[in-house]
Formats: structure tokens, C-alpha cells, sequence
């Protein structure tokens, strides 16, 4: 046990690529087995993730379960692991959403082995970037995980998954390219790129005469500020970097849609808060009123953009912008006033909405593609009155989507009332603006019900829809209960978090 308690976050971090490796060994032709050995592999993780939150202690170190080891010690480089609150929670869901999401794919008759291996490789991505405490290691598992993703769209795909996919690598690793460079200036300048060590060096930085590379030193660190923030910007992603967002979710298998909102989205705005306003506090609070933009124009735009959608999974994709600008919102009000009670209320609304947002947004993609695998369509104007047809679907899409709208009693509620509550006295005019995103959060939840479940039964459906199977109710039934227990007992989570933003800022 000592073994195990010793090196969780490692057995965490690379158990779902050792299964990878077991699949190999497994003949493509027996696909059953295929499914059972990453279904079964993928819980193991997620229970060491169980045991990594029942052994975490709130009120205990800023970092904890921490592993270091020499890895390039040449440039100052080294393995160095842990986790605080908010990594702790964005472990664990992304051991749970992998599970649910393998569990989605068991549909997949094409390449069965290649697509679970991809799957396993991806998490094994994600989870670095969350619990790396070296810079150059944050780095190497943000682009780690853009690999398996590419494939996973490119090869399972719809019609025009080479462009969807392509778009993705394009924009991820053009905005990586920065984020590379300004971690390199970092580690040289600094001679480390150990983040315990930055967070001490990197914002009192000084060189003689203030000037570096023959520009004014506070310029450089500009430069390199906005050279994190477009790559995470573009993760997260927020207007004008949205693009390829949409492209990618449509296009995407189920599961890829459910991993890519559920997970990868977080990446960004964990960057955020884990790396720019810790080392770039000085140019946080300066920018914050762009950044309190950017999050305002998503919202609105993500709003707008989901209300115009006749397909359903874009009409989901977008709504995932609009989702993550509360993210966004709840970061730029801590830039601005960082410290403040209000701004960790609305940093607090953040992660808790990083949290939420992956759950009902990995609900929302699956719901899409069950009756996607039915109908073969996804065009709303086909549908209407189905819940005639498919009652208990039926009621599982208006539960996850009033989870999404922010109904009072479930987890998007919650989240989202801190985020506006924290930025109110902050951001005030930011804040009544995204108002407006808010109210047209409740149109197109709504056109997307009434369009798929109401009105006048399309008679072409009869006999060719079946209800929502066993497996598939199994798939949602955690994230619902998830959605339940944090809107009606937010605190069990929101205690972890709030003593590690408070530790933090």
C-alpha cells in the first residue's frame, strides 16, 4: 500500500496507457473483448482518482501527493506531480467521463482496437496537464493529448471529419507555438522550470537596466503573457478563436464530442487559472478588461450562435462556448481585483462551472448521438413530437438540459449564480452584458425541446425509433445523479475548491 499511496499520481497518470499497451496484445477481431479490457482499464484510474480525493486533505498542503524526479536536469527540468483542489477536481472528472465515454463507444464496429487505445492515450494527456507541476511538462502533455483527439476525429468521423480534424491540430498547435516559446524565455531567464520555484521568481523577474532582448523588460513579460493566453484562449476557446470548435464537435464521434467538451475544453481554462494569473499577475489585472471581454463577447456569441443552429450537435457546440465564458468571466474578475472576496466567490464559480459544464455537456453529446444512431439525423427540422415516441429520452434530455439552462436544484445553476455574483461588483458593466447571453441560454434550450420532443408527431418515425437501452440509460445515470447532488449540496465539492483558490489567490 505504500507503493500505491507513494506514487498515486503516477499509477493515476500512465495506468490508462498500460491498458493501451494490453489492448495490443488482444486480435482486432474480437471486438467484446476490445470494449471490456478498456472499459475495465479505465476504472482503474478512476478509482485511484477515488482514492486520491478520500486521502486529500482541504486544509493540508498547497500540493499534495507530490512525486519529483530528475527528468532533463540539464535545463532545470524535472517529473514533478501533485495536485491541489482544483487539479483534484478536474482529475476526477476526467477519470469518470473517460469511463462513461468508453462505455458510450461500445457501438463502434470500425477499428475497434485503435479507437479504445487512442481513447486510453488521451486521458493519460489530460491527466498530465492537470497534475504537471514542471512547466516544460505542462508543455509536452498539452500537446500529447491533441494527438489521440486528431485521430479520433479524422478517422471515426462524419463527412467532413479531415477538415474538422485538420482545423483542430491547426489552431491548437498554432496557438501551442507562443505558449512553447514563452515557456522556453521562462526556463532560460530563470534557469528552472519548476512551478512551485516560478510562482516565486517569474512575477518579481528583474534584469539589469530592466531591458531585455532589447525591449523593456515589462514588455517582454506582455508578450509572453498574451503568448499564454491566446493558447489557452484558443483551448478554451473564446471568441475570435471559437471556430473550429463547432467544426470539431460535429464531426466527432459520440464519445470524441464528450471528451472534447467534458475535458479538453478545461485544459484552457486550467491554464488560466493554474499558470497566467499566478506568473503574470501585474498583466492580469492590467488586461483584465480584455480578457473580461473576450468572456463577454463568448457568451453572447456562443448564445447567438447555439439559437441559430438546425442541427442539434452544432446547437450543442455552441452552447458550450456560451457555457465557458462564465469561466472566463469568473477569471477576469479575479484578475482584476485579484484577492478580493467577491473575485474568489466568481473564481470559485469557475471551477465549480469547469466541473458542472463537464457533466452536462457530456450528457448533451451523448443524448445527441442516441437518437442520432436512430434516425441518422440530426437536423431538428426532421424531428418534432418524439416524445410521444420515446418518453423516457424524452425525460433524460429536459433533465440534462435544464442542468444546462440553470435551472435552480441542479449543478449549472449553482455555478454560474457565483460567477455573476462574484463579477457583479467588479465587472459590473461585463456582467450586465453577459445577461444578455443568459436569456438566450433559455432560448435555444428551449428551441432545441420543443423542436426534438413537441409540437405535432413527424409520422415518419414511427416504428423506426426505439427507447433509450439499458446500457444507454447506465451511460447517463451518474452524470444525472452528479447534477443532482451538486445543485441541491454544492458544498462537498465547493469546500475543496474554495480553500485551494483562497490558498492560491
Amino acid at each position: 500500500m505504500n507503493f500505491i499511496s507513494d506514487h498515486l499520481l503516477t499509477l493515476i497518470l500512465f495506468s490508462p496507457t498500460l491498458v493501451a499497451l494490453v489492448l495490443m496484445l488482444i486480435p482486432s477481431g474480437n471486438k467484446q473483448a476490445l470494449r471490456w479490457t478498456a472499459l475495465i482499464g479505465s476504472l482503474i484510474p478512476f478509482g485511484l482518482s477515488l482514492g486520491l480525493w478520500a486521502g486529500f486533505d482541504p486544509g493540508g498542503a498547497k500540493f499534495q501527493f507530490a512525486e519529483q524526479a530528475n527528468w532533463y536536469p540539464a535545463i532545470g527540468s524535472s517529473y514533478h506531480v501533485g495536485v491541489d483542489g482544483i487539479a483534484l477536481t478536474m482529475v476526477v472528472l476526467t477519470t469518470l467521463l473517460t469511463v462513461i465515454s468508453i462505455l458510450a463507444s461500445f457501438s463502434i464496429t470500425e477499428k475497434v482496437k485503435a479507437f479504445m487505445a487512442l481513447f486510453l492515450v488521451l486521458e493519460t494527456g489530460m491527466l498530465g496537464v492537470f497534475v504537471s507541476l514542471d512547466l516544460l511538462l505542462f508543455f509536452v502533455f498539452w500537446e500529447i493529448g491533441l494527438v489521440p483527439m486528431y485521430f479520433l476525429i479524422s478517422q471515426w468521423g462524419g463527412e467532413k471529419r479531415n477538415y474538422a480534424s485538420l482545423k483542430f491540430i491547426l489552431y491548437t498547435m498554432g496557438g501551442s507555438l507562443g505558449l512553447l516559446l514563452a515557456t522556453q524565455m521562462i526556463g532560460v531567464l530563470t534557469g528552472t522550470y519548476d512551478l512551485p520555484r516560478l510562482l516565486e521568481l517569474w512575477p518579481a523577474y528583474q534584469v539589469s537596466g530592466n531591458v531585455l532582448f532589447g525591449l523593456p523588460l515589462a514588455t517582454v513579460k506582455s508578450i509572453a503573457f498574451w503568448a499564454f493566453v491566446i493558447a489557452f484562449a484558443v483551448k478554451v476557446p473564446v471568441w475570435p478563436f471559437h471556430t473550429w470548435l463547432p467544426d470539431a464537435h460535429t464531426e466527432a464521434p459520440t464519445a470524441g464530442s464528450m471528451i472534447l467538451a467534458g475535458v479538453l475544453l478545461k485544459l484552457g481554462a486550467f491554464g488560466f487559472i493554474r499558470l497566467v494569473l499566478p506568473l503574470y499577475p501585474a498583466e492580469s489585472q492590467q488586461y483584465a478588461g480584455w480578457l473580461a471581454g473576450l468572456a463577454t463577447l463568448a457568451i453572447i456569441f456562443g448564445a447567438f450562435g447555439a439559437f441559430g443552429q438546425n442541427d442539434f450537435k452544432r446547437l450543442v457546440a455552441y452552447s458550450s462556448i456560451n457555457h465557458m465564458g462564465f469561466v472566463m468571466l469568473g477569471v477576469a474578475a479575479m484578475a482584476a481585483a485579484p484577492g478580493t472576496a467577491d473575485a474568489v466567490i466568481a473564481l470559485n464559480g469557475s471551477v465549480l462551472q469547469m466541473f458542472n459544464h463537464g457533466l452536462y455537456s457530456a450528457g448533451m453529446f451523448f443524448l445527441v448521438g442516441v437518437i442520432y444512431e436512430r434516425a441518422h439525423t440530426r437536423d431538428l427540422s426532421k424531428f418534432g413530437g418524439l416524445w410521444a415516441l420515446l418518453p423516457v429520452y424524452g425525460t433524460i434530455l429536459i433533465f440534462v438540459s435544464m442542468a444546462s439552462l440553470g435551472l435552480p436544484g441542479l449543478n449549472g445553476f449553482v455555478s454560474e449564480f457565483l460567477v455573476v455574483r462574484g463579477a457583479w461588483p467588479v465587472l459590473q458593466v461585463a456582467t450586465a452584458l453577459s445577461m444578455i447571453g443568459l436569456f438566450f441560454t433559455g432560448a435555444y434550450t428551449l428551441k432545441g425541446l420543443w423542436t426534438v420532443l413537441h409540437g405535432p408527431l413527424n409520422e415518419h418515425w414511427k416504428g423506426h425509433l426505439t427507447e433509450i437501452n439499458a446500457r444507454e440509460i447506465i451511460v447517463i445515470a451518474p452524470l444525472m445523479v452528479l447534477i443532482v447532488v451538486i445543485g441541491v449540496w454544492p458544498a462537498w465539492i465547493l469546500d475543496i475548491i474554495n480553500r485551494a483558490v483562497s490558498m492560491w489567490f
